[in-house]
């Protein structure tokens, strides 16, 4: 009798899989975000990536990262966590967060005001006092955060 296969991925690889899949769909020139949220029984509730909030036409963003806040991408731009956390239409308690980036601290706000109880990132820059802030407001209010154990897989879609 056949055994099942062993060589399959893990909960964390296939969620994070995701979070790197969609961040694919950035048009942001200098960074892609992607996020995923999952319940406890590990079903998918959301992903998102950073870009232009729903109506707002990408081709109309300023992609610098310096001059005048208006004429910058960041005032248009949603960050990743917090697309996932609008397109979800309920309960995101006792949630877990799978994202490519650490969270800023408004996005951390949002993942606490939505109820989310762990975070597993991908990378997180070095002296970034955003990221700082991020952390102090994670501990503070309970919500666990861990780095992605990467693993040597690799996996090529060809869409």
């Amino acid at each position: 009798m056949p055994e099942k296969r062993k060589d399959y991925i893990t909960w964390d690889q296939y969620f994070m899989g995701l979070a790197l899949l969609s961040k694919e769909r950035s048009k942001d020139p200098k960074r892609q975000v992607g996020a995923c949220i999952v319940d406890k029984n590990n079903k998918v509730l959301s992903i998102g990536y950073n870009g232009a909030p729903t109506g707002f036409s990408d081709d109309k963003i300023p992609w610098a990262k310096e001059g005048k806040l208006v004429d910058t991408k960041y005032p248009y731009m949603c960050h990743a966590e917090l697309n996932a956390i609008l397109n979800f239409h309920g309960d995101l308690r006792n949630s877990k967060l799978y994202v490519t980036y650490f969270p800023c601290n408004e996005c951390a706000k949002a993942i606490v005001q939505a109820g989310i109880k762990e975070v597993i990132y991908l990378d997180k820059p070095d002296h970034d006092e955003s990221v700082e802030v991020s952390e102090v407001i994670l501990k503070e209010c309970g919500v666990a955060y861990r780095k992605y154990e990467t693993h040597d897989r690799q996996i090529i879609l060809n869409i």
